[in-house]
C-alpha cells in the first residue's frame, strides 16, 4: 500500500539522499494544507444565498422557482391577517418577471435606528432576518417568521424593483445581480387616490436569476392552486391572479367570505357529503403574551379514507400536522364517544371507537394562528408549539360538543358511520391474519390461476397480470416459463376507491395479487418479500383495458407503494394494430398516435390496417413478439408520480364534480396521456 510513510518501489529515493521532485512537490502539497483561522471563508450579505440556495427554498427546480413567490405574497398576507391588507395582486409578465402588489400599510421608508445610511425598506431586502416579525407591534401573528423571504427573493434574482406607497408618497428603489443596490430609494411622487384617499401598499417585482434557477419560467396552474388555498385561509380577503403569456390574460379571483368553511365545501365537492351541514367552530386566547387562535371547519362524507385533516399555521400548510392536529384528534375522539354514550348510540358492552374509526370520510380543516410560532425550519411543515394544542384541545372539547348537542341528525350520521367504521377494521384485521396464514416461502397456497415461473432468483422473475381467462391463456403460451408468470384477473377489479378495506380484502381478485406478489399488503408491506422485481400490467389497448391498469396501479399505488418506489411496477403496451407489408412482413403500431405517423410517411399507402382492441384477438405468437418477448416488446416503468396520478384519475374522474374533472384533465393533460388512460 503505498502512503502511510511507505515508499513507492517504482520511484525510489535519489542516490544521493536528496529528495525526488515528486517528492517535493508531495511535501509543498501537505504545507499548502493547513488548516487555519485564515481559511474560514464569511459570506456577506446575501452572498451566502447565492451560495447555498438549496438551504433557504429548498432547490434550484421549478419547486424553488415557486417557492419565491410565495415568500413574497406570504408577506402580502402577513398584512391581511393584521387587517391592513385586503387585496393582493399577482400577475406573471410577458418579460418573465413575477409582480406582487398589496394595498397593505407599505414598508417603512425612514432611516432604520441600526442602519443609520439605509432606509427600513432597503434593510428589508439586502439583510437577512431583518423584518418586523421579532417583536414589537409590527405583527400579532405572521407567517414570515424567519425574516428571510423578501431578501431571498432579491438574492436569487437578476433584477428586483420596489414601489412603496406611504403617508401619499410613492417611493422606488432597485436591485441587480444577486441583491447589489442600483437605485436608492426615493420619492418619485404623488401616491394615486383610491376613494379619494392616497394609496398605500407596496409592489415587488423580480426576475428570477436564470443563473441560479434550472429554469425561470413560472406556471399559472401552480399559482392559481397555491392562491385559491391562501383566499381560503384568509376570510375576505382578495386575490387575483393574472399571466400575460396567454391570450386569457384577464384576472383569476379568489375571494371567500365563509374561508375555511368555502374550503371544506370545495374539497367535499367531488364526493358526497353525508349532510349538507358544514360544521365550524373557533377560539382564541393570549398565552404568555402572545396571542393564539383557531378556526376549525369539518363535513364527514361517505368515503373511506380518514386522511382528509388539513392542518395550518399563520396560512403556511404544515403538512407534518404538528400540535394543532394532535389537539383535534384528542379532541375529536374523546367528545364523539362521550356524546355516543351519553346518547345510547354506544353501548356499555361496545368498545370506544377510535380516532381512525371516526375521522373516515372525516374532511376538516385546522387553521391556527399563534404570534410566536415554532416551526421545523424554514419549510415550516410542523408546528411544535404546546401551547397551541392546550388551546385546540380545550375548544374542541367545548365547541364540538356543543355542534353535536344542536345537530342531533348529523351526529347520529356521523357515529352511526363511525360505527360501520370500526366493524370494518375489525373484520380487515381477521382478514389480514387470514392472508397471513397463507405460507408463501415455498409457493404453498398460490391462487390457483396463477401460472409461476420455475426462476429462483426474484431479479429474474417477472409477473404479468393479464386481463381474463383467455388472454391468460395465450401469454401463457406466449411466455418464458423460467422467467415469466401469468396471473390471470376477471375483468374490472374492485375499486378500492369506493370500497372499504375490509371488503377490498374479501375480493377474490385483490387476494389473488397480494398472495401472489407474496409482499403483503398496507403499511405491513415488505420489499424484501417480493417474489418478483418486475410487476407487469398486461391490458387490452382499449379504453376498457386503461380503465382495468388505472384501478390496478390504484391499488398498487395505496397498498404497496414501496413496490412503485423501487421501479418494479410496469405497464406492457401491446399494439393497437398491425398491417401487413407483404405476405411476409407484418408492422404492429401502438395506437392512434403511431398509426398516423406511419401513414405520414407513407402517404399513398393503401393497406387495411386490423385493430388489435383485445388481447384475445391475438394469437399467442403475436402477443409473444410484439409484447413479451425481451427484445421486443415495450414497457412502461410506472414512476410515483405517474402512479399518484392514476389515483387521482380514481379518485376525481370518479367523482361527481364536473369542473374539477375538466380542471384535473386539462392540468395532467400530458401525463395522463402517458399513462394512456
Amino acid at each position: 500500500m503505498i502512503g502511510d510513510g511507505e515508499l513507492n518501489p517504482s520511484d525510489p529515493t535519489p542516490s544521493n539522499g536528496e529528495p525526488s521532485a515528486s517528492q517535493e512537490s508531495d511535501v509543498t502539497t501537505t504545507e499548502e494544507s493547513s488548516y487555519g483561522a485564515e481559511d474560514i471563508t464569511v459570506l456577506e450579505g446575501l452572498e451566502a444565498v447565492r451560495k447555498r440556495p438549496g438551504m433557504y427554498i429548498g432547490s434550484t427546480g421549478p419547486t424553488g422557482l415557486h417557492h419565491l413567490v410565495w415568500e413574497v405574497v406570504d408577506n402580502s398576507v402577513d398584512e391581511a391577517m393584521a387587517g391592513y391588507c385586503s387585496r393582493i395582486d399577482i400577475t406573471i409578465n410577458t418579460d418573465g418577471s413575477c409582480e406582487v402588489s398589496d394595498d397593505g400599510r407599505g414598508i417603512p421608508v425612514e432611516k432604520h435606528p441600526k442602519y443609520e445610511d439605509l432606509s427600513a425598506a432597503e434593510v428589508v431586502l439586502t439583510i437577512l432576518h431583518a423584518g418586523g416579525k421579532f417583536g414589537g407591534h409590527g405583527y400579532k401573528v405572521s407567517g414570515g417568521l424567519h425574516g428571510v423571504g423578501v431578501s431571498v427573493v432579491n438574492a436569487l434574482s437578476s433584477r428586483v424593483e420596489v414601489e412603496i406607497d406611504r403617508d401619499g408618497t410613492r417611493h422606488a428603489m432597485s436591485f441587480v445581480d444577486g441583491g447589489e443596490l442600483c437605485d436608492r430609494l426615493a420619492p418619485i411622487g404623488e401616491s394615486p387616490s383610491i376613494d379619494g384617499e392616497p394609496r398605500t401598499g407596496t409592489m415587488v417585482r423580480f426576475w428570477p436569476d436564470p443563473i441560479i434557477f434550472d429554469e425561470v419560467d413560472f406556471r399559472f396552474q401552480t399559482f392559481v392552486e397555491r392562491f385559491q388555498m391562501m383566499a381560503f385561509l384568509n376570510r375576505g380577503l382578495e386575490i387575483r391572479v393574472r399571466d400575460l403569456r396567454r391570450e386569457e390574460d384577464d384576472w383569476t379571483i379568489f375571494k371567500y367570505d365563509g374561508g375555511i368553511i368555502d374550503f371544506v365545501s370545495h374539497v367535499n365537492a367531488s364526493k358526497e357529503a353525508l349532510f349538507s351541514t358544514v360544521g365550524f367552530f373557533e377560539g382564541a386566547e393570549e398565552i404568555d403574551g402572545n396571542a393564539h387562535e383557531v378556526e376549525i371547519a369539518f363535513q364527514w362524507n361517505t368515503g373511506f379514507n380518514s386522511d382528509g385533516l388539513h392542518s395550518f399555521a399563520n396560512g403556511i400548510a404544515t403538512i407534518e400536522g404538528g400540535m394543532h392536529e394532535q389537539g383535534f384528534r384528542t379532541a375529536l375522539t374523546r367528545t364523539v364517544n362521550a356524546y355516543a354514550r351519553d346518547k345510547g348510540l354506544l353501548k356499555d358492552k361496545d368498545d370506544n371507537l377510535q380516532g381512525e374509526d371516526i375521522r373516515e370520510g372525516l374532511t376538516a380543516i385546522i387553521s391556527a394562528r399563534i404570534g410566536e410560532p415554532q416551526f421545523e425550519g424554514q419549510t415550516k411543515s410542523k408546528l411544535g408549539n404546546v401551547s397551541m394544542r392546550s388551546l385546540v384541545e380545550r375548544v374542541t372539547n367545548e365547541r364540538l360538543a356543543d355542534w353535536l348537542e344542536e345537530h342531533p341528525g348529523e351526529a347520529k350520521v356521523v357515529v352511526t358511520k363511525a360505527s360501520n367504521a370500526a366493524r370494518a377494521r375489525v373484520a380487515a384485521s381477521d382478514a389480514r391474519k387470514a392472508i397471513r396464514s397463507k405460507s408463501l416461502l415455498d409457493g404453498a397456497g398460490m391462487p390457483d390461476k396463477l401460472k409461476d415461473c420455475s426462476a429462483k432468483d426474484p431479479e429474474s422473475r417477472e409477473l404479468f397480470i393479464v386481463e381474463g381467462d383467455s388472454a391468460g391463456g395465450s401469454a401463457v403460451r406466449a411466455r418464458d416459463p423460467f422467467t415469466q408468470a401469468i396471473l390471470p384477473i376477471r375483468g374490472k377489479i374492485l375499486n378500492v376507491e369506493r370500497a372499504r378495506i375490509d371488503k377490498m380484502l374479501r375480493n377474490s381478485e385483490v387476494q389473488n395479487l397480494i398472495t401472489a406478489i407474496g409482499a403483503g399488503f398496507g403499511e405491513e408491506f415488505d420489499l424484501e418479500q417480493c417474489r418478483y422485481h418486475k410487476v407487469i400490467l398486461l391490458a387490452d389497448a382499449d379504453v376498457d383495458g386503461s380503465h382495468i391498469r388505472t384501478l390496478l396501479l390504484t391499488f398498487i399505488f395505496r397498498q404497496m407503494r414501496p413496490l412503485v418506489e423501487a421501479g418494479y411496477v410496469y405497464i406492457a403496451q401491446p399494439p393497437l394494430y398491425s398491417t401487413k407489408l407483404s405476405t411476409r412482413e407484418t408492422v404492429y403500431l401502438k395506437d392512434e398516435g403511431a398509426r398516423e405517423a406511419f401513414l405520414a410517411e407513407r402517404p399513398n399507402y393503401n393497406k387495411d390496417f386490423q385493430r388489435l382492441k383485445g388481447l384475445g384477438e391475438m394469437d399467442w405468437e403475436e402477443l409473444r413478439d410484439t409484447t413479451m418477448d425481451v427484445g421486443s416488446r415495450s414497457l412502461l416503468r410506472v414512476s410515483v408520480e405517474q402512479a399518484a396520478i392514476a389515483d387521482d384519475v380514481i379518485s376525481i374522474l370518479m367523482g361527481d364534480d364536473v369542473e374539477q374533472r375538466k380542471n384535473f384533465i386539462v392540468t395532467n393533460a400530458r401525463e395522463v396521456r402517458n399513462l394512456d388512460f
